[in-house]
């Protein structure tokens, strides 16, 4: 029996060495340990074997049946090895990414950011950005808002519940927390981390209770501006929206100010814009931002004297809407690779 097993050896390693394919791998593989091989066969004599000898002899075969799988292991490795060599050729490192990887792009909304960032930069405004979370202090009181404004309402304002751990405790009381609604409480962090003179801009995703539809999102993105310093007017004011909207929408737009109502500036002007394009669509000007004067009682609350400044805010999905002719916010967050690519 033992000379049996060294020849079933001597006869895999000698069919192994000749084997260049799969195919003759498993021909090899099932002449030795097939169902009929002359291993298994070997196996099946085990009950011809005196009761004395089978403990001796089921080692001897279990060592052989290692030597022989181990003989087989590493055959099958070097035809993987070889095969796939076949395909990729030696030169190829093929743990490098595939060259014919397609490549991705930048969203539409992270486009029109970073354009925006890029005009308003070549005037001297640099970015700021601050938490997603914020209080109401931030949100509304600096920002001279008062208690009974709509838009401290609980329909308009996501706040956590008041009862968990995301209170504030202050000399007014408990303080809560919220999902920010607009990105002008970056403008009151930098004045408070800041020193006059301040321009600056801060691009962010901002929370509101709106519901979903062509033209609004609970979730969206604002760019706001804020320049200080002193004697600041009115005419600065309009001198650098004007040149940021012939910058995007072209050397012929144009703006104009309409007189509104914003609780942290004054005087406060809607901002429309008029371009030549617009005239193919039947309209003679589109809104666009608000912006104002610095009210003091901002000021007061950050702690600045002797300054003045603007303020401006605009949306970057309506400016993208307007940039791309899309009719549809909801087309920025479906994530349909066939309206993405058009941006690409």
């Amino acid at each position: 029996m033992q000379d049996t097993l060294k020849n079933i050896v001597s006869e895999a390693e000698a069919g192994l060495a000749t084997v260049k394919s799969r195919a003759d791998f498993e021909t090899v593989k099932a002449r030795i340990l097939g169902p009929k091989g002359s291993f298994t066969q070997v196996q099946k004599g085990m009950g011809q074997v005196p009761p004395a000898e089978r403990p001796a002899m089921g080692k001897l075969i279990n060592e052989t049946r290692g030597k022989i799988d181990a003989m087989f292991t590493v055959a099958l490795e070097q035809i993987v090895d070889a095969e796939l060599a076949s395909r990729v050729g030696p030169a190829v490192d093929v743990t490098l990414p595939s060259p014919d990887t397609e490549c991705g792009s930048l969203h539409p909304l992270e486009l029109v950011r970073q354009e925006i960032i890029r005009i308003f930069r070549k005037v001297g405004f640099t970015v700021a950005e601050a938490t997603e979370v914020e209080t109401e202090h931030f949100s509304f009181d600096a920002l001279n808002t008062p208690p009974e404004h709509p838009a401290r309402s609980e329909q308009d304002t996501y706040y956590f519940p008041t009862e968990r751990i995301f209170s504030n405790v202050t000399k007014k009381g408990k303080e809560a927390y919220m999902l920010r609604p607009h990105t002008s409480s970056v403008q009151i962090r930098t004045m408070l981390a800041e020193k006059p003179p301040l321009r600056i801009i801060s691009p962010g995703r901002c929370f509101r209770r709106d519901t979903t539809d062509a033209t609004h999102s609970a979730s969206f993105h604002q760019v706001e501006g804020l320049y200080v310093d002193k004697h600041v007017t009115v005419a600065d004011l309009k001198a650098v929206l004007d040149y940021f909207i012939r910058e995007l929408l072209g050397k012929d737009a144009k703006t104009r100010f309409r007189p509104h109502f914003f609780p942290y500036t004054e005087p406060s002007f809607e901002v429309d814009f008029s371009s030549a394009h617009l005239a193919k669509l039947g309209k003679q000007w589109v809104e666009i931002l608000g912006c104002g004067v610095v009210d003091p009682t901002v000021f007061e609350a950050v702690g600045y004297k002797d300054v003045t400044g603007f303020a401006f805010g605009m949306g970057i999905e309506r400016i993208a809407m307007i940039l791309y002719g899309v009719e549809d916010i909801r087309y920025f967050y479906q994530n349909d690779a066939r309206f993405l690519k058009q941006f690409s």
